[in-house]
């Protein structure tokens, strides 16, 4: 923890330096299995390709899952978002029984493999246990390509308590909850699982794809994002992932409650899933965050840079994430990011003064990328030039974990990786 900030102090032999730091970013929305199959959806089919299509692929990779491989894929996920300038990730967790459906006799079996992950990287953890009960609305039975997420009220109760014991080892978990999404969980279950959360974030997938959309109509008479807002208490504690597809009085009423919008823009842009109009809800006075979800690929700046990108493209303008108090697109975004992923993953805004959390990043300043610049300059070029490629340490808690835009165990986590994968694979 930080005791004290100085100025105009003379460097004293053994004092680290550096040209720039600035806080980490937290990753709220993370599922850190799929890292695994990066790479493995990329081919078409027979017929139009789609989130549903994509989901039947990582559907059979979770049958070759048990602790020993979450906990591989696992840290080399974790490793790769800290050499990358995320220092906290929030784990939608949904992996939770043994291969062939049954519950493990530690309910928090899998969980405790996150746990592991995160104790061997050094990441900060926010652990979202979710609940998912059904394939689809209406309460429908899961299929077999789900056996493994289902829950009852009462065994996602005794799930919760145990992941709370395991993830207690590490110095400053949190732990919520996640309703995986309106389709998986019906009303009566989803009123229970908010009291289960006690003062936790409560995380929830809304809103992603069209079809989803169009099936909540069908059901309850009403689009996701508007139900949710009509029959559930969400405030600030609420973090609604993707929340793609809104109307402006959605984005109005979401801004208002003070709930977070949880943006991945690199599995939204690989899943087709379409662009979030950041700028109307960040006008509205709403707060995002970034997240990693599918992990095909890790990167903070890309996130970052994607998110208004996609913007400039929707927009046919330049640019669109910065304001009038913030000229600076890089500052504005990183400032946003860094308020509404803190607040999503249940922890003060990340920040460099007295009484915060030591997670921080220092830029290579010998990257050209950086060359001549200075202040908010540095943030536009770290994000819209040099990419990953301009960060250089990493502290977690004070801990330097990253050198040289390298993780201090990246040796025997990607050996440990690749031998899980090729048996996994082969």
């Amino acid at each position: 923890i930080i005791v004290s900030v100085e100025t105009g102090i003379s460097p004293q032999p053994g004092d680290e330096r550096h040209g720039a730091v600035i806080p980490g970013m937290p990753n709220l929305h993370s599922h850190a299995f799929q890292r695994g199959m990066a790479g493995l959806t990329e081919r078409g089919g027979p017929s139009a390709d789609s989130f549903w299509s994509w989901r039947e692929t990582m559907y059979r990779f979770v049958d070759h899952i048990g602790p020993e491989q979450l906990t591989a894929i696992a840290s080399l996920a974790y490793l790769e978002m800290l050499e990358s300038g995320f220092t906290r990730v929030g784990e939608f967790h949904y992996l939770h029984h043994d291969q062939d459906g049954r519950p493990f006799l530690n309910p928090a079996e899998m969980s405790q493999a996150i746990v592991s992950a995160a104790a061997q990287t050094g990441i900060g953890l926010t652990l979202l246990p979710v609940f998912y009960a059904h394939a689809g609305f209406g309460g429908s039975a899961l299929t077999e390509g789900q056996r493994r997420f289902g829950c009852n009220l009462e065994g996602f109760a005794r799930l919760l308590e145990s992941a709370r014991a395991a993830a207690a080892v590490l110095p400053d978990a949190v732990v919520g909850i996640a309703p995986h999404s309106l389709r998986a969980v019906t009303r009566e279950e989803l009123a229970a699982l908010v009291h289960l959360a006690g003062n936790g974030p409560i995380h929830i997938h809304i809103a992603e794809q069209l079809k989803e959309v169009h099936d909540c109509m069908r059901w309850y008479g009403a689009r996701p994002v508007e139900w949710l807002l009509d029959n559930v208490s969400v405030d600030g504690r609420w973090c609604l992932i993707h929340a793609t597809h809104m109307t402006d009085s959605e984005i109005a009423s979401v801004a208002g409650r003070g709930a977070v919008a949880g943006l991945c823009p690199i599995t939204e842009a690989n899943l087709g899933d379409g662009l979030f109009p950041a700028e109307v809800f960040l006008a509205a006075g709403g707060r995002i965050g970034i997240g990693s979800d599918s992990n095909v690929m890790i990167d903070m700046t890309e996130e970052l840079r994607l998110l208004e990108y996609g913007r400039r493209l929707e927009t046919r303008r330049r640019n669109v994430l910065s304001t009038r108090e913030r000229a600076s697109t890089g500052e504005h975004l990183y400032l946003q990011t860094l308020r509404g992923g803190g607040a999503a993953l249940g922890i003060d805004a990340p920040e460099i003064g007295v009484g915060k959390t030591a997670d921080m990043v220092s830029l290579e300043l010998d990257h050209p990328a950086f060359f001549g610049r200075s202040a908010d300059y540095l943030l536009d070029s770290l994000i819209f030039a040099a990419g990953r490629s301009g960060i250089d340490c990493v502290w977690r808690r004070g801990r330097k974990i990253v050198s040289k835009g390298e993780h201090v165990a990246r040796g025997p986590v990607i050996a440990r990786y690749r031998a899980v994968l090729e048996k996994m694979l082969t």
